[in-house]
């Protein structure tokens, strides 16, 4: 009786030992992979203390993860194609736009997440997903683990996941490549400086099986809202709607320059009647006169006369802001306000211009007549 009683109990204890090893194992599967990515070199911050932030602060329950220094341009993508092919569930681009682009378009169509930790001079793609500018809320979000299904583009075979465009905003991401110093300070001065001077170049563009010609400053294709720094280039973008926002920027005059910018910081650009004309598609086609320069996510790039943009709906996974608001990327009562009064005066400014024309033209008829 006793060996039988003491037989059951350790058969019972071992099947416990045993469960709670598979407990154990079974945990230690559960965790999800991550890989970050830091590129030491983008941005303006200094990364050095990010290893130590990450290490405190993900949540090591969810979470087993390693860190990869990128060493040279392209190297970021080389890291996340492999993770893609070991099914590693997240990686995270811990820099600027250029490195958010390089690890996100080696994940693309795959079941591995992308995460960002903002570190650039623009962090636009962030900026539009409401990701906080600062690395520990940063990884904050990270542990939330919240997954969705978002769109991206691609440029002339070129993917990108915030912006593209040709024009002066790329013939400017040529400029401020070349300069070598990062931030908006330099990316200002190379406005003011080249500003003036861009030629606008003659378009024919071709969407929904509609041509239209367009003497442009710029041709944007918007898949996020904007360029970075909170520069709103499309404000209406979304990232879940299957369409890419196309904004054609008409030529403008130094006395427009003002307007068009503060508009572009107050989210209403699109609400502008004079210079700006914008559209909503999924393909495009452009046509220009010779072979110039696009950017892609303000990755500056030459390329032939024809330039082909096409949206990948639900492309790529990436972590969001499950508290993000799209109310704060809508303008606010004054923004608009603000708006309406520069439609205005643009009104008021085109009937001067017209009276002034038939003045000089009712001059003109009666000198003619006193000449006879």
């Amino acid at each position: 009786m006793t060996f039988g009683i003491f037989h059951q109990t350790t058969t019972l204890l071992i099947t416990l030992f045993y469960y709670l090893c598979a407990l154990f194992i079974a945990s230690i599967n559960m965790k999800k992979k991550a890989i970050f990515i830091i590129n030491l070199i983008s941005g303006t911050s200094d990364k050095a203390a990010i290893p130590e932030l990450i290490e405190q602060l993900l949540d090591k329950e969810k979470f087993e993860y390693e860190i990869a220094i990128t060493q040279y341009a392209g190297h970021a993508s080389e890291i996340a194609s492999k993770a893609k092919d070991a099914n590693v569930d997240l990686v995270v681009a811990v820099g600027g736009d250029g490195t958010v682009n390089e690890v996100a378009r080696a994940i693309v169509h795959s079941n591995t997440a992308l995460g960002i930790i903002p570190c650039g001079s623009g962090n636009g793609l962030a900026r539009h997903l409401q990701l906080p500018i600062n690395v520990k809320k940063s990884i904050e979000i990270l542990n939330t683990f919240e997954v969705r299904d978002l769109d991206y583009g691609i440029i002339n075979g070129y993917p990108f996941f915030c912006t593209c465009g040709m024009g002066f905003d790329a013939f400017i991401s040529l400029k401020f490549a070349e300069a070598g110093k990062r931030g908006p300070l330099t990316y200002i001065e190379n406005v003011l400086r080249e500003g003036l001077k861009y030629e606008p170049e003659t378009y024919t563009v071709m969407a929904d099986d509609e041509t239209s010609l367009h003497k442009a400053f710029l041709i944007s294709c918007a898949n996020a809202s904007q360029y970075g720094n909170n520069a709103y280039i499309a404000p209406q973008a979304s990232m879940s709607d299957g369409l890419m926002d196309v904004i054609i920027m008409e030529p403008f005059g130094l006395i427009d320059a003002p307007q068009i910018s503060i508009e572009m910081f107050n989210k209403t650009l699109d609400k502008n009647n004079s210079k700006i004309k914008t559209f909503r598609c999924k393909k495009l086609r452009v046509h220009r006169h010779s072979p110039g320069a696009i950017h892609y996510d303000g990755d500056p790039v030459m390329t032939g006369a024809d330039i082909d943009v096409e949206l990948k709906p639900k492309g790529i996974k990436i972590v969001v802001n499950s508290q993000a608001d799209r109310n704060l990327r809508k303008p606010n009562a004054l923004q608009n306000a603000a708006t309406e009064l520069f439609n205005e005066i643009n009104i008021i400014r085109e009937e001067i211009s017209k009276s002034r024309l038939k003045l000089q033209q009712w001059s003109k008829a009666v000198q003619h007549k006193f000449d006879l």
